[in-house]
């Protein structure tokens, strides 16, 4: 068994990934999970969210969460949240590509 360096264990690639607002957008694949998660803030955005939802999902995905979403999609097998319209929870979801959406 060789051994891990702390730089390989610190940077879990689930790519390829899959990015998607239940109910809102369809699937989307993207290579590189830092275009997967730049894409779905976007996406995001585009919505009519509150403030504080918006504050969230900043926080949840930009640019420095890329190692910590990548551990979480490694471990878990997907990351998961919700954006509310109004009353209506969409499920947002990243996975990895090549699978079944879990569910």
């Amino acid at each position: 068994m060789g051994l891990v360096s702390a730089s390989e264990e610190a940077s879990p690639d689930p790519c390829p990934v899959v990015v998607e607002i239940k109910g809102i957008t369809e699937p989307a694949q993207f290579a590189k999970l830092p275009d997967a998660l730049s894409a779905l803030l976007a996406s995001l955005r585009a919505l009519p969210l509150g403030i504080e939802q918006l504050e969230y999902f900043d926080e949840l995905f930009d640019p420095g969460s890329v190692q910590r979403i990548g551990h979480r999609i490694v471990a878990y097998g997907e990351v998961r949240a919700l954006a509310f319209l109004g009353l209506t929870p969409h499920v947002v979801k990243v996975y990895t590509a090549g699978h079944e959406a879990p569910r």
